[in-house]
């Protein structure tokens, strides 16, 4: 989303010491993500308004002419232009020496110099709109045609971005930040929420109030579950024509396109207050009634461009007397839109359910403006905003409007959430103690009601924070510490301290059987996606209705998680069969089933969890498939460290072959995985062929690992160990054991290195190198400390094995 400071300052007055990127930073930590701060003038810098004092002929050119231009120096300056629309006295826009434009509509910036074209001296260019990022404010259908500034009130040698509004400073804020909070998908709320951050007053909106004298409009709403609000207003006496200069510049600056008056006013509101609107034709409107219904499964709804679009009962539509005429929330019908004849319209403010947006939404594979702020849940007020920043708009742009009907229909209102949350958990949650008064502005100036009372703090959220984002006093607890700032709360290290080892034998054999697979059998290790398609889960013969089904999938078919790995493994089966004739892959991952799993506490409630093994060979000999899969199976226990189990058939797999299957089964007889041939049928169902598989497939948690015998846990030396290699004569009866034993104690580690006897050697004795490590707990050792510690070790082993040093 793109925010325009200088629309937000319209709000609250920014204080002149606060910088851009200091603005985008606090943003940044209290608020939403802040990807870029764009100043929209830097590339209109040397790009400035010119008067034209003279046109004449270029003696060698018949397309070219030769301009006089007043830029606001002492002089006017000459500029060679081929523009069709050239005359005396006609203000335009110059791009100066060291100005970067599109050439002629080049892909690649071009830097103005002075120049000369056909024999004739230029000093700059005289441009054109696609020239100068111009397009959207002047769009023509000729290059040829240079911008036209006649109807502005400028001087030559303004700055055009001065000129036009330019001058801004646009915030690219990442929306996924903003998904819980539908609060801020407009300016409005950009500037209530830098009002809370930097307690500046925030001025108020104005107040919606009915016209006097209008008639009643029909509308009626047969699904108050997906719209709770909706408000339509009539507007006669209209016209199509050009928005003004500031509105346009707005409206691009906050990322859209203006297009004409009527419609540009329905997204100045949509970007102003975070409000979607929409104007239809009023003559469109059969039978004047407007009517907010599921569509039937038989409708359809004509698109602007001709396609009909087939509808179902889950959709919610706008209707007249006859019929669908919009896609509620998502996107008008041809027979809705504003027309260049249409001079009066019906402007809908409405409130739809997130739920119901979202799911038509992706149904039709749409994603608009409007709907992605109703998307996140915009709370049924604000639909006052929008009528009354409105009803203000089309006074202004068409002063000889008539507002000539009204009605609002509003059956479910946006109820102030209520959260209650104790001092106590504030103050141990947050790790900061803050003063009641502290933590009571700090929530008023987001907009809560706060009481204080006997330990605890009653907040009572306002209406743009209470359709889902504020609901539990963790959230309470959130708002006050972003506010507070992060960066305020001291960081405290964990107690963490490491006295024994950590061993957890049922990691290593999950890593066991991932390497056995990968490094020893062959296999390609694969990662899907928990959401399985419909398809693959009925070619694998599974029971659907035992499955966990999303809410808001990512896609109509995507809406069960996995019971299991084979339908996955199916899937890639499919994919993989385009480049490859044999191969194996394999999957270690969870599935999900109906039921309660509690993997903290027990108010924690998720579906079952398994973490399930599968594994797919891949080629043309259904028998040799199936010896390898169970070769496979049968090596996992001895290379994994794992206990043995048994093959038996007692129940199918249903995507097992009828015949070719086998049931693992444990020490208690109970089966913890299946291994078989992929049957004829659910290969088909797959879209599998020319191809056999088998799979295998384990519960992962019921296999048991063998457990650990010796590891013990040592701290890694904090200073550096000294290496000594010493070779020492011993009598040949002397065990490296005995010298071990013998001092053992004395050093960090003591090893053995070798075993010598020569002509060297004296006979009846045997030279060994040994290996020992010194080191200090507190300190780096000196080589004081080195001689002695080593002077010791030597007269202890002569003492108690007859070991001396060795002399070369």
């Amino acid at each position: 989303m793109k925010v325009s400071l200088n629309w937000v300052k319209k709000y609250i007055d920014i204080p002149a010491e606060l910088t851009n990127s200091q603005i985008a930073y606090d943003l940044t930590m209290r608020t939403v993500e802040v990807e870029d701060v764009v100043d929209t003038a830097e590339k209109f810098h040397d790009i400035v308004v010119g008067k034209i004092t003279a046109v004449n002929a270029h003696p060698n050119a018949d397309k070219l002419r030769i301009c006089m231009v007043d830029i606001g120096e002492s002089e006017d300056v000459q500029i060679v232009c081929g523009g069709s629309n050239l005359y005396e006295g006609e203000k335009v826009v110059v791009s100066k020496p060291g100005a970067e434009v599109y050439w002629h509509g080049e892909s690649e910036l071009m830097k103005i110099k002075e120049t000369k074209m056909r024999g004739v001296a230029s000093y700059g260019m005289i441009c054109g709109a696609e020239e100068v990022y111009l397009e959207d404010l002047y769009p023509a259908d000729d290059p040829t045609v240079i911008v036209d500034l006649g109807d502005i009130d400028a001087t030559p040698g303004q700055n055009i971005a001065d000129v036009i509004g330019m001058n801004d400073t646009v915030l690219e804020i990442d929306n996924k930040s903003l998904t819980n909070r539908p609060d801020l998908w407009g300016h409005y709320g950009i500037a209530r929420e830098l009002a809370a951050i930097y307690k500046l007053p925030l001025k108020p909106l104005d107040e919606f109030v009915v016209p006097e004298g209008l008639r009643e409009y029909e509308v009626e709403i047969d699904c108050t579950e997906k719209c709770y609000r909706y408000a339509c207003l009539e507007i006669r006496n209209l016209s199509v024509k050009d928005s003004p200069l500031w509105m346009k510049t707005a409206i691009i600056n906050g990322g859209m396109r203006p297009i004409n008056a009527i419609v540009d006013i329905t997204n100045y509101i949509m970007l102003s207050v975070g409000q979607p609107t929409h104007a239809f034709d009023r003559t469109h409107v059969t039978g004047e009634k407007i009517v907010v219904r599921n569509a039937k499964s038989d409708e359809k709804l004509e698109l602007l461009d001709g396609e009909n679009i087939e509808l179902t009962h889950e959709d919610l539509v706008i209707c007249d007397i006859e019929g669908p005429i919009a896609l509620a929330g998502i996107r008008g019908g041809k027979k809705d839109s504003i027309l260049d004849d249409t001079v009066d319209v019906v402007l809908e403010v409405a409130n739809f359910t997130a739920g119901a947006i979202r799911n038509t939404g992706k149904r039709f594979d749409e994603k608009t403006d409007a709907s992605i702020r109703y998307e996140k849940g915009i709370d049924t007020q604000r639909v006052d905003q929008g009528l009354a920043l409105g009803i203000k708009l089309f006074k202004e742009i068409f002063p000889e409007a008539e507002f000539t009907a009204f009605k609002d229909v509003n059956p479910i209102e946006t109820k102030r959430a209520e959260v209650d949350v104790t001092k106590a958990f504030l103050d141990t949650r947050l790790g900061k103690v803050l003063d009641d008064n502290e933590i009571s502005d700090t929530l008023g100036r987001l907009g809560f009601d706060v009481e204080f009372k006997n330990g605890v703090f009653h907040t009572v959220a306002p209406t743009w924070r209470s359709t889902g984002d504020i609901s539990m006093r963790d959230d309470v607890l959130g708002e006050i510490a972003r506010l507070v700032g992060y960066e305020n709360f001291e960081a405290k290290p964990l107690p963490v301290n490491f006295e024994n080892a950590v061993h957890q034998i049922e990691m290593d054999l999950n890593r066991h059987l991932r390497e056995h697979l990968a490094f020893r059998c062959g296999f390609n290790e694969i990662f899907t996606y928990p959401w399985i398609d419909e398809k693959y889960i009925k070619a694998a013969k599974i029971d659907m209705a035992k499955g966990v089904r999303l809410a808001t999938p990512p896609a109509p078919e995507l809406a069960t998680l996995r019971q299991s790995l084979v339908p996955g493994a199916l899937e890639a089966v499919v994919k993989n069969l385009r480049y490859y004739d044999e191969f194996k892959i394999f999957e270690v991952a969870e599935v999900f089933e109906k039921g309660e799993f509690h993997p903290s506490s027990e108010d924690e409630t998720l579906p079952i969890h398994k973490l399930m093994l599968t594994g797919v060979v891949v080629g043309k000999d259904a028998k040799s498939l199936f010896f390898d899969a169970k070769g496979v199976v049968e090596s996992l226990p001895r290379y994994c460290h794992m206990n043995g189990y048994q093959f038996k058939q007692v129940e199918k797999p249903s995507w097992a072959d009828s015949e070719v299957y086998l049931n693992i089964l444990n020490d208690d007889k109970e089966i913890v995985g299946s291994l078989g041939l992929v049957s004829v049928a659910t290969l088909s169902d797959a879209g599998v062929k020319k191809a056999s598989a088998a799979v295998f497939e384990l519960d992962v948690k019921k296999l048991v690992p063998f457990t650990s015998r010796t590891n013990e846990f040592e701290h890694l030396p904090q200073f550096p160990l000294v290496e000594e290699d010493l070779s020492l004569l011993a009598d040949e009866d002397v065990k490296w054991e005995d010298i071990y034993e013998a001092i053992k104690y004395m050093a960090k580690e003591v090893s053995f290195i070798e075993e010598y006897r020569g002509s060297q050697i004296p006979e009846g004795k045997k030279s060994i190198m040994i290996r020992i490590k010194l080191g200090n707990d507190d300190s780096t050792m000196t080589a004081k400390q080195i001689e002695k510690k080593t002077k010791n070790i030597l007269n202890v082993l002569a003492k108690k094995t007859g070991v001396t040093l060795r002399e070369e």
